[in-house]
């Protein structure tokens, strides 16, 4: 039974040691955050590999749309051609983890246990245990399921599978919800009750940094893409555990329906930034504030807009909703 490092032994290992190079999972529950991150992992270190990953429990439970919108994105751009995710739509839901690795089209390893496959079970913030189990076993098992499943990326998708808005999933979660005329009656609500903090785009000094936080990018000497950003965070924020610790990634779902993959950067984490590409921060709050791309921000823009500061609500240890609107 494998009770520790569980994302080294099951999601690391077998690409490492025994030239993995595919991975068939089913999980009950899953996160396009965990999905970005396992990738990451591995490229960084030049490992290629394909995930196909059915996600069980959504004809139930349905999804949040910041994950959705994060499958998508992953499949149709950021791991395009290397990551595929379907949806359980046919009853009744899969709560199994099962994870299935091939070489050269061959299953070598299989994992079965209680991991989904998220950073929160991945990681340390809750128990899991995981064993091994025969390869053609669990592959057969994955196969048994895909005439039940849709592409996330399919047109029907959304039709076959209930989507959530994150500000009422939490809520829905928490009070156990059942009837979805009451979760429509809980919208009218908000997102009350959902831990938050308030981040401001304005130093200690009371302006907007010329060359770091929105203007990361503003060094020319150094020739970085002009649109360079973080979102800054003071200590008050950074020393807490509101936000995930450096190394693991999160969803931002964003108040006019965008989705960012972030995680934590520089010293203490107090920055947050996209990773994969630094310039969507700043691309995205250019756009917001009507700056042209490779503009700097000044504090006449922010006056302008509305607003100098930017909510972050807690969904889950992966989820978060970003709120810019004025």
């Amino acid at each position: 039974m494998i009770t520790s490092h569980l994302f080294e032994q099951i999601l690391i290992n077998p690409v490492v040691e025994q030239d993995a190079d595919e991975l068939f999972v089913v999980s009950g529950y899953a996160t396009a955050a965990m999905a970005f991150h396992h990738f990451q992992q591995l490229l960084k270190n030049d490992y290629s590999i394909n995930v196909h990953l059915i996600v069980g429990m959504t004809v139930q439970d349905g999804l949040s749309l910041s994950n959705h919108r994060g499958f998508q994105d992953l499949m149709n751009n950021d791991l395009s051609g290397i990551f595929e995710c379907s949806y359980i739509m046919e009853p009744p839901p899969v709560h199994s983890k099962v994870y299935t690795w091939f070489r050269n089209g061959k299953p070598i390893e299989g994992f079965i246990g209680s991991a989904n496959y998220s950073q929160k079970a991945f990681h340390t913030t809750q128990r899991e245990s995981m064993g091994a189990c025969d390869p053609e076993y669990g592959y057969e098992y994955y196969q048994s399921l895909v005439d039940d499943t849709i592409y996330c990326t399919h047109p029907d998708a959304e039709y076959f599978v209930q989507i959530f808005d994150d500000r009422y999933l939490a809520r829905r979660k928490r009070e156990a919800l059942q009837d979805i005329d009451r979760v429509e009656e809980e919208q009218l609500v908000g997102i009350s009750g959902l831990e938050h903090v308030r981040v401001s785009f304005i130093n200690k000094f009371g302006e907007v940094s010329q060359r770091s936080g929105l203007n990361w990018g503003q060094r020319p000497e150094y020739h970085r893409e002009p649109n360079q950003a973080y979102i800054p965070l003071t200590a008050d924020i950074y020393r807490t555990d509101f936000f995930p610790p450096i190394g693991q990634h999160f969803t931002v779902y964003t108040d006019d329906g965008k989705v960012l993959i972030c995680s934590r950067a520089q010293q203490e984490g107090k920055a947050i930034h996209t990773p994969h590409n630094n310039s969507l921060i700043g691309e995205y709050f250019r756009m917001r504030l009507g700056v042209p791309n490779g503009y700097p921000v000044t504090m006449e823009h922010l006056q302008a807009y509305g607003r100098s500061d930017v909510d972050f609500y807690k969904i889950d240890e992966e989820t978060y909703y970003m709120d810019f609107h004025v």
